[in-house]
């Protein structure tokens, strides 16, 4: 029997609504999104704290109100993001939300993203062959990323390497060898398209680039994303390879299928699967399959 696959609902990111209006803002419309995507087929929520009109905040008092009213509809696990754009050395802080929401059980987050790298995020436009926000940088320094590892490991909350990469993959299981991030190690691999350059391209070449360097002498599970463009392209190979999927209109608004919801996007995603003998995974058992607290 093929195992189970680990479907992420990513729900809103910073995406506005006018490139899919179903993007969920506040608190009420995230845990709306939540149960639909649960009833779809997800076993993770990945979201964005937003303020009423779509804007970005990430205070201990906004992350605490969705969790709580997400855990009172739904019985996904909650992977909130991990911060802001940096430039500087407020990087350091960017842990903090995240481990004082772990200090309350009601509050904790199960799992936290780990970007292990700094990226450029310039929006590439190839019609006009010109950069947007060439200065924009996502900051994240090796000390920053131990900080991160440590912390979240002290909090008992599992970290999710997100790679952009392979430099980002090695520095990730160098993260490893250094005792930072214990396994089974869970992997994000962030394919980027459209305007998005900085990344793997969301084809399979791309996946295959990130897989050729993820080490088979370890326990690892690895999920895939992609920040502008269409994952369900390769979602079949994903799927064929053993991973998982990370998804959702937060990434890319899916135009294709004119305005989708999360969950319709997440249904798709289960249908693809279904096709090659793998079925979504409960939240309870992607607890299991990624060894979290309370397994």
């Amino acid at each position: 029997m093929q195992k189970k696959i680990i479907l992420e609902a990513r729900v809103n990111e910073y995406a506005p609504r006018t490139s899919n209006p179903n993007i969920p803002y506040t608190a009420d419309e995230i845990v709306e999104a939540a149960v639909a995507a649960r009833k779809a087929g997800a076993a993770i929520l990945h979201y964005h704290a937003r303020t009423a009109d779509g804007g970005a905040t990430n205070t201990v008092e906004a992350n605490a109100e969705i969790i709580r009213e997400v855990r009172q509809a739904t019985d996904l696990l909650i992977l909130p993001t991990l911060g802001f754009i940096s430039n500087d050395a407020d990087a350091m802080k960017r842990i903090d939300t995240v481990a004082t929401l772990a200090l309350d059980p009601a509050t904790k987050p199960d799992i936290a993203p780990i970007d292990t790298g700094s990226a450029n995020l310039e929006l590439w436009d190839a019609e006009t062959r010109r950069f947007e926000n060439p200065e924009r940088l996502y900051l994240n320094t090796t000390e920053s990323l131990a900080h991160y590892a440590r912390t979240l490991a002290e909090k008992g909350v599992k970290p999710k390497l997100v790679s952009w990469s392979v430099g980002f993959t090695r520095r990730a299981i160098a993260l490893m060898d250094a005792g930072l991030v214990r396994g089974p190690a869970y992997f994000l691999l962030h394919l980027t398209g459209g305007r998005y350059i900085t990344g793997h391209p969301p084809t399979e070449a791309g996946l295959m680039a990130h897989l050729a360097f993820l080490p088979d002498d370890r326990p690892i599970e690895w999920t895939v994303n992609c920040l502008g463009g269409n994952l369900l392209n390769i979602a079949p190979a994903i799927c064929r390879l053993g991973g998982h999927m990370a998804i959702g209109i937060g990434d890319y608004p899916y135009r294709e299928f004119c305005t989708p919801t999360n969950a319709e996007v997440i249904s798709r995603a289960v249908e693809i699967a279904q096709k090659v003998g793998r079925e979504p995974a409960t939240p309870q058992e992607a607890r299991a399959i990624l060894e979290l607290d309370g397994a």
